[in-house]
């Protein structure tokens, strides 16, 4: 009875303290079980490629992932475009990039055309089928799934780690954060009511089908959460890490990009990796000059009234990795004075001019995607482009002969013992590009 007492007396003394009770964030939670070691060492499925079992959630709503599918081909155009630049943000995840590497599948141009290719057409099988069992999309998740088990298996057993858990849904943030907290440099807005909750719905059932446990899915149960989740994501993760990239990571990206030019001519490697880090909010990548200005304040806060000459640690303007194995590099120093034009932004200055007009050009599209007549035209166009790569691409005929350019989902991708090469190499001048080529590149947007 005596205790009793004293609890009641307890809680009146908690319901009357003069200060609020602090909350946490359930994001801020779920971000922590996310970047645990446990997280990390789960691996992507327990069971072995043969007994693998897929079911559809019991949370699943077919009204909204054939929302979501409308969604996707309503605005296919600037949603592909988010999901490119997104791997190159998943390119900077230590423990992904090792796996990546290991596996001997996208170290060449023409390794990488056939698995970021397979990659794009499987994404597209799933917008383009019903999800059901037997269908091709449904294949199509059996088969990712199976690659993830597999790939995880080569790689314990070289001693590199595994695809995990955490893996998965941080390659999971490749395919729809930028869409989801960018959406305005996509051009996606003219939408329907419901459609962002149907897309998230969508990639929140892909995770789960691909073997992603409910409590390490980034994709919540509202899309509102999960642009939370993801905005967290991009500020201890994604920015960080395309600040101070993992070895082989340029090597890794621009295979890609060069592969992927094959079917995308108007693909410029250098420009995407700007736009990437422009889009992870890398510090120094701006491109307008409301950001140019807003940027020199965030310098001038950092300098506290000290000479402009000391400069900004670029690290200090972003928050401590969340991930292990980035490597030690020597501070990259901001200087306000680089920031009085975007012309003048070291960053932006070492891109050729081929690079500058993309940059431009992509710039000028997204505008335009976003009226009705430009939204139109890019789709078809998109969807012109897709019918190419899968029955006639015509580059990487050229490039890599007609028989070996085309692409089944179903057939593993090849493998051959090409070495990476370290970032340094990437970091040396770049000779000149000769002035025809400069010209070519003007024709292709």
């Amino acid at each position: 009875m005596h205790g009793s007492i004293e609890a009641g007396r307890y809680y009146q003394l908690l319901t009357r303290a003069p200060f609020p009770i602090q909350h946490r964030n359930p994001m801020d939670e779920f971000i922590d079980g996310l970047l645990t070691e446990e997280a990390s060492e789960q691996p992507s499925d327990s069971k072995k490629p043969e007994d693998l079992h897929m079911e559809l959630p019991e949370w699943y709503s077919e009204k909204k992932f054939n929302q979501a599918r409308r969604f996707f081909w309503d605005n296919s155009f600037g949603l592909a475009s988010s999901m490119m630049l997104g791997l190159i943000g998943v390119f900077a995840v230590p423990s992904i990039l090792r796996v990546l590497v290991s596996s001997r599948r996208s170290s060449s141009v023409y390794t990488a055309y056939k698995r970021y290719l397979s990659t794009l057409l499987h994404t597209i099988s799933w917008f383009e089928n019903e999800l059901k069992p037997g269908s091709i999309s449904w294949r199509s998740l059996h088969a990712v799934r199976i690659r993830h088990v597999r790939a995880g298996l080569a790689a314990k057993m070289k001693g590199i780690g595994i695809v995990s858990q955490r893996d998965v849904a941080l390659t999971q943030f490749g395919f729809i954060g930028f869409s989801l907290l960018k959406s305005d440099k996509f051009g996606v807005r003219q939408m329907q009511e419901g459609d962002w909750e149907a897309y998230n719905h969508f990639w929140r059932v892909i995770g789960h089908m691909i073997g992603l446990e409910d409590r390490y899915n980034i994709c919540r149960k509202s899309v509102d959460e999960t642009r939370q989740v993801c905005k967290i994501l991009l500020d201890r993760v994604f920015t960080p890490c395309l600040d101070n990239v993992p070895e082989y990571f340029e090597h890794m990206a621009r295979v890609m990009l060069d592969g992927m030019w094959s079917v995308n001519p108007t693909v410029n490697t250098t420009a995407f990796l700007y736009w990437a880090r422009y889009l992870a909010d890398v510090p120094g990548y701006i491109y307008t000059e409301a950001e140019r200005v807003e940027f020199q304040r965030k310098l001038r806060d950092q300098l506290k009234g000290k000479s402009d000459d000391i400069g900004v640690d670029s690290s200090t303007l972003t928050l401590k990795p969340a991930l292990e194995g980035l490597p030690s590099r020597p501070p990259r120093i901001l200087y306000l004075r680089d920031y009085d034009t975007i012309e003048s932004i070291p960053e932006y200055k070492k891109l050729s001019f081929a690079a500058k007009y993309k940059l431009a050009a992509n710039n000028f599209l997204m505008a335009f995607y976003s009226t009705y007549i430009g939204k139109l035209y890019l789709n078809l166009n998109y969807i012109f482009s897709l019918l190419l790569m899968k029955y006639f691409p015509y580059l990487a005929f050229f490039r890599f002969g007609i028989k070996s350019s085309l692409v089944n989902i179903f057939v593993e991708d090849p493998i051959d013992d090409t070495e990476p090469k370290p970032n340094s190499e990437y970091y040396l001048p770049e000779p000149p590009m000769p002035w025809y080529k400069t010209v070519l590149s003007v024709f292709y947007w």
